[in-house]
């Protein structure tokens, strides 16, 4: 499955990293496995993190392989990582995101891992609203085909009730790691369900009454959001955040934006908003930050507070009642 907009081909030294995975884990006593107590566990990204984290509890030892401020999409692995990976009872990812854990994985623990996407299927890549999500992007060739060559869109955590989902069968994995604590894990991963289910609501209740529905992003990563609370998201670029938009999409944007009378460019803590301020000015907007969680700001905060601040920015730049 290839959920990034571009194709990813992984740099020699990283087959090499791979090579000395086993040795630089036996090496490195700040490795995953090293704790006989609990269960190691190395996840993804940050919203893995805390989803294991929550339904783990004190019977898990967490490693988050990307670091707070730093962009997740192309993680990688230098040696100490690649030994975490070897010597993890459980690795938790999404398989497409990030290439490299991919690859590490499937030469060290693909016995060990919990995919994600394999819980619930992942949306198209130009679903979730209006089809807008960059120069990058191809036009389906027939109907009914995702853009991008099937690419799927990953962000499937910005949908709190695809989250509890996902929480619930991580859970069952858990349970099958550790079965003394497998009741323990499933009682935490339903005080969690509760929690997103609650947070889903203010969601729900928040954005009913809005003067707009539509919102210009800086990349279209809110699909699964947009699609749950009946918004549309209007992209700058694609599922690659870090890719320049073509003068003709800018272009297109300012056009979407204008149409739309948007008061609030979005921009996102982990890449620069210089493109998203230089829109506003033109259209007579401002900015604001609408996060998508990928990784954690090193202004901390947790997933249900940054969601929270997220739904609080959403009512306010689409004038909500």
């Amino acid at each position: 499955m290839n959920i990034r907009s571009a194709p990813r081909t992984l740099a020699a030294a990283t087959t090499a990293l791979l090579a000395l995975g086993g040795v630089a884990a036996c090496a490195d006593d700040g490795a995953a496995g090293a704790d006989p107590q609990r269960v190691d566990v190395v996840a993804a990204f940050y919203p893995l993190q805390f989803l294991t984290e929550r339904i783990g509890g004190d019977a898990v030892k967490v490693t988050n392989l990307v670091k707070p401020g730093a962009e997740p999409h192309d993680l990688e692995l230098n040696p100490r990582q690649v030994g975490q990976v070897v010597e993890a009872e459980l690795v938790v990812l999404l398989k497409g995101f990030q290439p490299a854990l991919d690859e590490a994985v499937e030469q060290n623990a693909k016995d060990r891992v919990f995919d994600v996407s394999t819980v619930q299927p992942l949306m198209d890549a130009a679903a979730g609203g209006h089809d807008h999500e960059g120069e990058e992007h191809a036009h389906p060739e027939e109907p009914g085909k995702a853009a991008e060559g099937g690419a799927k869109d990953p962000h499937l955590w910005l949908d709190p009730t695809r989250l509890a989902t996902v929480g619930d069968k991580l859970a069952e994995r858990l349970g099958q790691a550790d079965p003394d604590h497998a009741a323990d894990y499933t009682a935490r991963a339903g005080s969690l369900r509760a929690e997103l289910e609650k947070l889903d609501a203010e969601f729900t209740a928040g954005l009913k009454t809005c003067q707009r529905r539509e919102i210009v992003v800086s990349h279209t990563a809110f699909g699964y959001l947009t699609e749950r609370y009946q918004l549309e998201q209007v992209g700058i670029t694609g599922l690659s955040p870090e890719n320049e938009p073509a003068p003709q999409r800018l272009a297109e944007v300012i056009e979407e934006a204008r149409k739309h009378k948007a008061t609030t460019i979005f921009f996102e803590t982990l890449v620069s908003p210089k493109v998203a301020e230089t829109i506003a000015a033109t259209v007579g907007a401002k900015t604001a930050v609408l996060d998508p969680l990928e990784g954690l700001s090193t202004d901390g905060g947790n997933y249900l507070s940054v969601m929270r601040t997220n739904l609080e920015t959403l009512r306010t730049a689409l004038s909500c009642s």
